[in-house]
């Protein structure tokens, strides 16, 4: 089998962009200015038309699967029913990425003073839209680039995301899904540097 770049997403800053990836094609994330975080979503792709999307990527089971607290090359990523979804197939970037913490929110913004400020979980929102779909709940994404590592005593730090311009992050598809990525607008925080950027979505098809 090989594989081939067919076709360039653009995910502007403070958005959202979704995409179907088939069993056995890949999607390679890439932070195109560099210091991007990207909340990474997946869902189980229905066959029978249904548009609310039910079965998700977790976080939570994921780590239970793993046994470990971020993720890393070889990994599975798993479902809410515990089935893979995603493989961590390459990363060409310093390797953070967290499993911690969940999208933001308007809630999250109402509470940092900035009602109506983009989110996540908006994005994500948005983005199922424009293929006609939509999720029965936010997951807790797996957020490609973001560096919030674990203090011996069980505190969080929130640090830059340590990602060069052009780092990337690959994902094959385990079984048909749509997968979708926010360009986190979170401004308010450090984890985005100087501000949010645009990030890029390659799917990778395979022949």
């Amino acid at each position: 089998m090989s594989i081939v770049a067919e076709d360039r997403v653009m995910v502007p800053a403070r958005s959202g962009r979704a995409v179907r990836l088939p069993a056995g094609d890949r999607i390679r994330v890439v932070d195109l200015a560099g210091g991007q975080v990207g909340d990474l979503f997946a869902f189980a792709d229905p066959t029978s038309g249904q548009t609310e999307l039910t079965e998700y990527l977790s976080a939570a089971h994921t780590r239970a699967q793993t046994e470990r607290v971020f993720p890393a090359v070889g990994d599975d990523l798993v479902t809410d029913q515990r089935r893979p979804i995603l493989t961590l197939v390459a990363d060409g970037s310093p390797g953070r990425h967290d499993m911690l913490i969940a999208a933001c929110d308007a809630t999250r913004y109402a509470g940092l003073g900035v009602p109506g400020h983009p989110s996540c979980a908006q994005n994500l929102a948005d983005a199922l839209a424009d293929l006609g779909l939509s999720a029965a709940v936010v997951p807790q994404p797996v957020n490609v680039f973001m560096n919030v590592p674990v203090d011996p005593d069980g505190g969080l730090s929130w640090l830059p995301a340590p990602t060069d311009p052009g780092d990337s992050i690959t994902f094959e598809a385990a079984i048909d899904c749509v997968v979708v990525v926010s360009a986190c607008p979170q401004d308010l925080t450090g984890i985005n540097g100087d501000g949010p950027t645009d990030l890029a979505l390659d799917l990778l098809r395979s022949h």
